[in-house]
């Protein structure tokens, strides 16, 4: 009965939780247009200059475990009858291209490109419960905790306001692997993966499936080019006589219709062939060939070759699947391990090859960390989905990390002016694995990846007369020793 009440308190917060996110939406749509805030002083925010022209972040959703990939404890193999709180990492460290970096077995690939990288090992995030993925993965998307008084741009958005597309052509933002419709939370995902009261033309253009991606760029197969414009045509109607109309400022009806005039142009442009995956030369595409997300990498490459400023490829949240390792944890980020490994080292290896790594910041990051226990206390009551705590291993299904750990995780730069072969922070070296040198919180995260972008964190923009910021309150400061260049700012 205890087990039931539970599961009823937790379907009312989360009920609660989408009308709250659901009102904000509404809220958002008769906003009219944002307008750039000034500075507390007075004076125009100063933007630093700009160490990466484009971004690729790299998402695990679900909540990857550091100590089984990036930052690696005492290795204790199975065995039944070992005692849960005696095990750190179910894998082993491997040795990395750097002398001083470790991490664990399955990111063989990975471990030849960390010389071109900073391994974060001190990001710290809030503990916002465990009802909801989604309230984290919406504060690491938009910097903010939900839910807000109003829709949040999620980071991709800012970028694609502040700084504008690379090519007029190309979309700014592309969202690549994450499923909208038919996975659990699905309505939560929608609410972080917008662009908030910036409007729809600052939005991600989703592509959940990158080996059909080309279709969602092509006219439909036998419509000659007067008839796909007529078709246009017809479509501004439709969006005109939405039921949505009467909640619509102006501003955010222009925007919509905006959108649209802007896909209509990149289907009428050859720069729609980079959405195409099968173009690519056999023995490239094999190289990513290891599931959708290996895909998605390939597809980004191809995108940011053409003048994409900012792509998202996720290994997709689907709630107990994938980094969501809740029960056989060490056999599933097995099979993570080998869709990851290869496809993100050759992503690195390609773009430099191309010279365009320098300039291209890219992100992997997760939501928050696991423990096979939580905070020192032993047991995992997920581990098996039951409501009976798990003392010590009896099968393979509770060898892994199966609990939430938000008191440090691992964040992984590549590229963008990054200062290659380089640990940024630590964890402790004994339970519980929280940060004990240089922390580094979202909001100072997100700092960072903004100025390595040449966005200001203090950037504001007025929304129904209250500054709304890139950083929570503007207060977000970066890490200045990731970068080459100290005088980022």
């Amino acid at each position: 009965m205890q087990h039931s009440n539970k599961t009823e308190l937790e379907f009312e917060m989360r009920r609660e939780f989408l009308k709250k996110l659901a009102a904000a939406s509404v809220t958002t749509l008769g906003f009219g247009a944002p307008r750039l805030h000034a500075s507390m002083d007075g004076q125009s925010v100063q933007h630093p200059a700009a160490t990466a022209d484009s971004c690729i972040v790299l998402w695990m959703g679900g909540g990857m475990a550091a100590p089984d990939t990036f930052d690696p404890k005492r290795y204790v193999p199975f065995k039944e009858g070992v005692r849960v709180a005696e095990i750190e990492s179910t894998f082993p460290s491997i040795d990395t291209v750097v002398d001083n970096i470790k991490i664990t077995e399955g990111l063989e690939h990975i471990a030849k490109v960390m010389d071109r990288a900073t391994l974060i090992r001190s990001h710290v995030l809030p503990d916002l419960g465990s009802i909801l993925h989604s309230r984290h993965q919406y504060h690491w998307h938009t910097g903010y905790v939900p839910p807000q008084t109003v829709a949040c741009p999620h980071i991709g958005s800012w970028m694609a306001k502040v700084l504008g597309s690379l090519n007029p052509v190309m979309p700014a933002f592309v969202n690549i692997g994450q499923r909208l419709e038919g996975v659990g939370e699905q309505e939560e995902l929608k609410a972080f993966t917008t662009a908030g009261f910036f409007g729809s033309e600052y939005g991600p253009l989703n592509l959940p499936f990158p080996e059909e991606a080309s279709q969602s760029v092509r006219p439909p197969a036998g419509m000659d080019a007067g008839r796909f414009a007529n078709r246009q045509k017809l479509f501004k109607k439709l969006v005109d006589s939405s039921p949505q109309r009467d909640y619509m400022s102006d501003f955010q009806y222009e925007s919509q219709l905006r959108s649209i005039e802007n896909a209509y142009r990149l289907l009428s442009s050859k720069e729609r062939e980079a959405f195409d995956i099968s173009l690519e030369p056999r023995e490239s595409y094999a190289k990513y060939d290891t599931g959708r997300f290996g895909r998605g990498c390939l597809l980004a490459r191809r995108l940011v070759e053409n003048g994409a400023r900012f792509v998202e490829v996720t290994t997709e949240y689907v709630p107990f699947l994938n980094w969501d390792t809740h029960a056989d944890g060490h056999t599933t980020l097995q099979r993570m391990k080998k869709e990851i490994d290869q496809p993100i080292a050759q992503l690195i290896l390609d773009l430099e090859s191309r010279g365009l790594l320098n300039r291209t910041l890219v992100i992997l990051a997760s939501e928050f960390s696991r423990d096979m226990i939580m905070e020192g206390k032993p047991g995992s009551n997920a581990a098996d989905q039951t409501s009976e705590p798990v003392e010590s291993l009896k099968t393979m299904k509770h060898y892994g990390q199966h609990r939430h750990f938000t008191g440090a995780s691992c964040v992984v730069m590549w590229g963008g002016g990054v200062v290659g072969g380089q640990l940024y922070g630590a964890s402790a070296v004994e339970r519980p694995f929280v940060a004990v040198d240089k922390p580094l919180s979202v909001t100072d995260l997100h700092a960072t990846i903004f100025n390595a972008m040449g966005i200001s964190p203090q950037t504001a923009f007025d929304v129904e007369k209250r500054p709304f910021y890139a950083t929570e309150d503007g207060k977000g400061q970066p890490a200045r020793d990731i970068f080459r260049n100290a005088k980022i700012s």
